[in-house]
This record gives C-alpha cells, structure tokens and sequence, in this order.
C-alpha cells in the first residue's frame, strides 16, 4: 500500500522559513508529478508547486520567488523550501503525488500545519 507521510510544519515568525517534507513509501514503481498544496478553512485547496519527475516546476504566483520545490527520485522523496514566509501563507500543506504501483494514481499525504505569527 503506497503511503505519502510529510514533516516538517510548525509555527514560525513573518520573514522565517520551514522546509517541508514528503516521503512516498509502498510497493511503488514509478513516481511522476509530485507536488504540495495548501488549504485554509472555509477556501479550496490550492497548487501550491509542483515538479516534474525531469525536474521541471510550477509554482503559485503568491509564492514565485519564496518557495523552492525539489526532489530526490531515487528515495521518492519532495520537499518545499519556504523562506520569506507571511501570515497569508498559513495554512495546512499538502503533499501529493501520481504514482504508479500495485493501485495507480493520485495519492495525498495526511497534511501538515504551518502556522507564520509573531
């Protein structure tokens, strides 16, 4: 069974940074697009960034220039790298990925809260 299992959220000062991760585990065989989304109560989850299994992203235009995603393809592992965080950036993070395994598809890890206060 293919689990996504994400750390590093938390709470953090306007102008700090947190680095996200995600780990995909299970009988898996390829990973494609992998990505990280974001969801505040009471709004839609939105794209936060994605990357391409050649490296190639995508990010949100409210996070262009702040956040950098990245991967490592042979631990099947995404991170996010936020710096210049704001108080609008607060919100549950999560990861997802499209996966082929025994059951392919999209697959999301369970969510991680991060908290940009002072």
């Amino acid at each position: 069974q293919v689990q996504l299992m994400e750390s590093g959220g938390g709470l953090v000062q306007p102008g700090g940074s947190l680095r996200l991760s995600c780990a995909a585990s299970g009988n898996i065989l390829r990973v494609n697009d992998m990505g990280w989304h974001r969801q505040v109560p009471g709004k839609e989850r939105e794209l936060v960034a994605v990357i391409k299994s050649g490296g190639s992203t995508n990010y949100a235009d409210s996070v262009k220039g702040r956040f950098t995603i990245s991967r490592d393809n042979n631990k099947n592992t995404v991170w996010l790298q936020m710096n210049s965080l704001k108080p609008e950036d607060t919100a549950v993070y999560y990861c997802n990925a499209e996966i082929v395994a025994t059951v392919s598809g999209g697959y999301w890890g369970q969510g991680t809260q991060v908290t940009v206060s002072s």
